[in-house]
């Protein structure tokens, strides 16, 4: 990703940021019950349309629309050292 592309202020504006006249708040910030990953829920848009997105912060400090991908447990057949 280029530099920013991934800024949550940019994620915004570029999903809510298509109206002049706009209020944008934040709904909920929590983490979420399964890997807990942090997400935010921004609410907003155009006096005739409201939109709430969920942006979720991933490993690599990228935010984006869709959750970060469960690990899965692993299993190795490597010997461990005595």
């Amino acid at each position: 990703m280029r530099n920013g592309e991934s800024s949550l202020r940019k994620l915004i504006d570029k999903w809510l940021g298509h109206c002049g006249t706009r209020t944008v708040q934040v709904i909920e910030f929590s983490r979420t019950s399964s890997n807990r990953s942090r997400y935010i829920r921004i609410g907003g848009g155009c006096s005739d349309s409201l939109l709430a997105i969920t942006f979720f912060r991933h490993g690599d400090g990228s935010w984006n629309v869709y959750p970060p991908r469960q690990e899965a447990p692993m299993m190795s057949t490597s010997l461990l050292a005595a």
